[in-house]
C-alpha cells in the first residue's frame, strides 16, 4: 500500500489541526475529514481561545506541559508572521488574580508564556477584592478565524473535507484505512465512551474596544479577554447540562460578575450571548484502538476530551495523533511519513 486513505472524523479544533497535521508530516496519507458541523457552527467557535492551560488530574504535568509548549510554540510562529490576521493568532497580556494565595505561586507552565511575574502591589490595587496576582503575555486564538485559515491550510496540502454525519465508525470502512476520531462528545455515541461528558460554557460576545488585558480570576469562572473582533466574557461552567440555548440571567449575572472587575464594561455594546458544550474527560483521549468485526480490522485513533483546555493544548495533541496515525500507517505497510513540522 503507496498511500494510508485516512478519515478524520469532527471539523472543530481537533480534527482540523489532527488533519493538518497528518497532511503536514510528508507523503504517505490522503486526509479526508468528515462532520456534520463546521465553523462558524463548532463548540471551537464559540471558545474564548486564551492560552492558559486547563488541568487535567490523569495526565502528567509534564506531557502537559509539552503539549502546552508545542502549541505556543507553533501559535508563536503563526503571531509572528504576516499570517497572523488570517488565521486570528495574536498576543496578549494581562492579570490572572486570586482572592487567596494560590498553593503554588508559578504554575507548571509559567516558563512557556511571556514575562511571567507576581504581580506588584500598585497592580492589585486596581482588584481589592483579590491578594495575590500574575502578570503575564500569553496568545488568543481566535476560533472564528483559526479553523476557516486551517480548513484552507488543509485543502492547500490536498486534504478533502466532506459535510456529513457519521453514525458509525465502521460505515467509514473499507473506504479508509485509518480513522482519526476527533468527535468530542460524539464519542459518547462513536466510542461508547461514557466518560466523555459535555460542561456547559456561556459566555458574552461584547464591543469595549478600550479594553486591552485580558483579566482571569484564577478560580476560571470569570474572565475578560479581548480579541480581534470583539471582548470575551465568562463565564460558566455546568457539568453534564446539554442546553444550548442562552439563559438571560446567566448573562447577566457574567456581565455583573466581569464589570466588578472591569467597572469601564458598563459601557460595553452589541452584546451578543453564546453557549458552547465543553467535551470533557478526566484525561484526554489519545490513543490507539484495532476494530475487529467479522474478520475486518478497523484501526482508530482517538483524539478527544480536552475540556476547557482545547486551545491550549491542540497542536501538541495533534502533533501527537498524528504519530499514532503513522504508527497505524506503517502497521499496514506504508512508507511512514517523516517531519519535523
Amino acid at each position: 500500500m503507496d498511500t494510508a486513505r485516512v478519515a478524520v472524523v469532527g471539523a472543530g479544533l481537533m480534527g482540523l489541526s489532527t488533519a493538518v497535521c497528518i497532511s503536514t508530516l510528508g507523503p504517505g496519507c490522503a486526509v479526508t475529514v468528515i462532520s456534520d458541523q463546521r465553523s462558524p457552527d463548532t463548540t471551537s467557535d464559540v471558545a474564548a481561545g486564551i492560552l492558559i492551560p486547563h488541568a487535567y488530574p490523569d495526565t502528567p504535568s509534564h506531557k502537559q506541559k509539552q503539549w502546552f509548549r508545542e502549541t505556543f510554540e507553533h501559535l508563536s510562529a503563526i503571531a509572528n508572521s504576516a499570517e497572523a490576521v488570517d488565521a486570528g493568532v495574536h498576543l496578549v497580556s494581562g492579570w490572572q488574580i486570586f482572592r487567596n494565595i494560590p498553593a503554588e505561586e508559578a504554575p507548571f507552565w509559567a516558563d512557556v508564556v511571556l514575562g511571567f511575574r507576581k504581580m506588584t502591589e500598585a497592580e492589585l490595587k486596581k482588584f481589592p477584592q483579590h491578594v495575590f496576582g500574575q502578570a503575564f503575555t500569553t496568545l488568543k486564538c481566535e476560533g472564528s478565524a483559526y479553523l476557516p485559515w486551517l480548513e484552507r491550510r488543509l485543502q492547500g496540502s490536498g486534504g478533502v473535507i466532506l459535510t456529513r454525519r457519521v453514525e458509525d465508525l465502521w460505515e467509514l470502512h473499507p473506504s479508509f484505512d485509518i480513522v482519526v476520531n476527533c468527535s468530542g462528545l460524539g464519542s459518547r455515541r462513536l466510542a461508547g465512551d461514557s466518560a466523555v461528558f459535555p460542561v456547559r460554557g456561556q459566555v458574552l460576545q461584547v464591543q469595549a474596544p478600550w479594553v486591552k488585558h485580558f483579566i482571569r480570576d484564577g478560580s476560571g469562572l470569570t474572565y475578560i479577554y479581548p480579541g480581534a473582533f470583539h471582548v470575551t466574557l465568562g463565564g460558566t461552567r455546568q457539568p453534564g447540562d446539554w442546553n444550548l440555548s442562552p439563559d438571560a440571567e446567566v448573562s447577566r449575572d457574567i456581565l455583573s460578575r466581569c464589570c466588578a472587575l472591569e467597572p469601564s464594561l458598563h459601557r460595553a455594546y452589541d452584546i451578543k450571548e453564546q453557549v458552547g458544550l465543553r467535551p470533557s474527560r478526566p484525561g484526554v483521549r489519545l490513543q490507539k484502538e484495532l476494530l475487529v468485526r467479522d474478520g475486518r480490522r478497523l484501526p482508530v485513533v482517538h483524539h478527544y476530551g480536552h475540556g476547557a483546555g482545547g486551545f491550549s493544548v491542540h497542536w501538541g495533541t495533534a502533533l501527537e495523533a498524528a504519530r499514532l496515525v503513522s504508527e497505524c500507517a506503517q502497521a499496514l505497510g506504508t512508507p511512514a511519513p517523516h517531519s519535523k513540522l
